[in-house]
């Protein structure tokens, strides 16, 4: 766990691209994604779980720098691998976070999502802080990690409860798995977690 911690801390500390080639408004690619998320779980039960993954991933492709993440989440160990096991790990990495947000935001009662407008800014980039609203009025904190990549802000991370770094969890479950696998383990994994979390979904 504490090699894991170490060398996610040590990727995210790879320097953000320069401060020309960023654009403006570090908050619009998130207040995008919660507009087309909030539409799905409005039309959860009509859109199924097939329905909401194909209409999230274009809106997922958009918000988030999925082969940073993978690469991140991978570790040290993503640099030894050749280019068509990177792309096998990128494209199940992307099939899991998918599959993810459709199984767990798979209905309505009321919720909202807000958008800070003031963003904290990090060496490692900066932070939008959102909250999940739920009916009764509890708010559960969101926040996202963001970089600007190709003229763009995209997330590179989630802090479940504000604090939890969805990608640090990530690191500890990927190193145990390559540790005991290899590369084609974790492609397997994710294989599976993706197809668990499909089936899982209410109809």
């Amino acid at each position: 766990m504490l090699r894991a911690a170490v060398g996610w801390l040590a990727a995210l500390a790879i320097p953000a691209q320069g401060d020309d080639n960023q654009p403006d408004d570090v908050t619009a690619p998130i207040r995008a994604f919660y507009a087309v998320l909030l539409n799905v779980m409005q039309h959860a039960a009509e859109l199924r779980a097939q329905g909401r993954y194909q209409r999230l991933a274009p809106a997922i492709a958009a918000t988030f720098d999925l082969p940073a993440m993978t690469r991140i989440a991978v570790g040290p160990p993503w640099s030894s691998f050749p280019p068509d096991v990177q792309a096998a790990l990128v494209e199940g990495f992307t099939r899991m976070t998918i599959a993810t947000y459709a199984a767990r935001f798979d209905g309505f009662s009321g919720e909202r999502f807000d958008v800070e407008p003031i963003v904290e800014t990090r060496t490692v980039g900066r932070v939008v802080h959102t909250r999940l609203v739920k009916a009764n009025g509890d708010p559960v904190a969101l926040n996202y990690l963001m970089r600007a990549s190709e003229g763009r802000w995209k997330a590179v991370d989630v802090y479940l409860t504000g604090t939890i770094s969805e990608l640090a969890t990530r690191r500890s479950e990927f190193s145990a798995i390559l540790d005991a696998g290899g590369p084609g383990a974790l492609i397997e994994s994710l294989r599976q977690q993706t197809d668990k979390l499909v089936r899982a979904a209410p109809a």
